[in-house]
């Protein structure tokens, strides 16, 4: 059973006040851990190429919608080993507009039948693992970090371990689901739906690093991306922090499969 707590309210900052709170890593002997999830993948891009070539040697979880996924995305990630594949829901359907009160955009709201829920996590599973083999981890990734509580049982009937949102958690997770969660999205949602800004992204990634040095807690840090939508001021804060944070002995990217495997 995992529960994060929330992290104090993140002020902006700059990349010396990253070199600073890394440095205070350093002189502990820890080692701050980041992952990186990137969301909505169905098929080879030119996008999907310009996220691959920037993460470069670093691991990349793709969060892949089953319904739509389609071979070619197969075939363009075999030169990259490094990258994962998550399940992203099914088809990305916002369900929640079929029921009157259900409440903001969701997949898998508590309305459902959870005959059809089971139905499209059994399906998705095997759809994913016959594209992408082992690739294919055992993480689930609601739609838009919705899913109803009363499912969780059914992740583990269709062989989903893991459950994947954005941090930090309302409540705790079941015993035998675990938890991979995302602490900093990058994307301005309720904007314009472009990079929500060097100082404001930083801020946040400072306040979960020094949360964690502070407290003891080893839960990697997660970026949320978006390669579909993703423009140039999210690529270029994503090769600083890739050259701030690479070759140092105070961080390391991880990838999922190596998360769950310490778990």
């Amino acid at each position: 059973m995992t529960y994060l707590p929330r992290v104090a309210a993140a002020t902006e900052a700059e990349w010396p006040d990253l070199a600073v709170e890394l440095d205070r890593w350093e002189e502990t002997g820890r080692t701050a851990q980041l992952w990186w999830r990137d969301d909505d993948a169905v098929a080879a891009t030119p996008q999907l190429d310009g996220l691959l070539s920037l993460a470069g040697d670093v691991p990349v979880a793709l969060a892949v919608i089953p319904a739509d996924a389609q071979a070619s995305l197969a075939h363009a990630l075999e030169p990259f080993p490094q990258v994962a594949v998550l399940h992203h829901g099914w088809c990305h359907a916002n369900h929640a507009a079929n029921y009157p009160g259900a409440g903001k955009k969701n997949e898998y709201p508590a309305e459902r039948h959870p005959v059809a829920v089971a139905d499209e996590l059994d399906e998705g599973r095997q759809r994913l693992r016959s594209l992408f083999g082992r690739r294919a981890l055992p993480v689930f990734v609601p739609p838009w970090n919705r899913f109803a509580d009363r499912f969780l049982p059914l992740l583990a009937e269709a062989g989903l371990t893991t459950l994947s949102q954005q941090a930090p958690r309302k409540t705790p997770l079941p015993d035998g689901i675990a938890a991979l969660d995302i602490h900093l999205d990058v994307i301005d949602w309720h904007g314009d739906c472009g990079f929500i800004g060097t100082g404001p992204a930083l801020g946040r990634l400072l306040a979960e690093l020094r949360e964690r040095r502070e407290s003891g807690d080893e839960t990697a840090i997660g970026i949320l991306t978006h390669h579909r939508i993703m423009d140039r001021a999210t690529e270029d804060f994503l090769a600083q922090l890739l050259l701030w944070t690479g070759g140092l002995p105070s961080t390391r990217w991880l990838g999922a499969d190596e998360l769950l495997a310490a778990r």
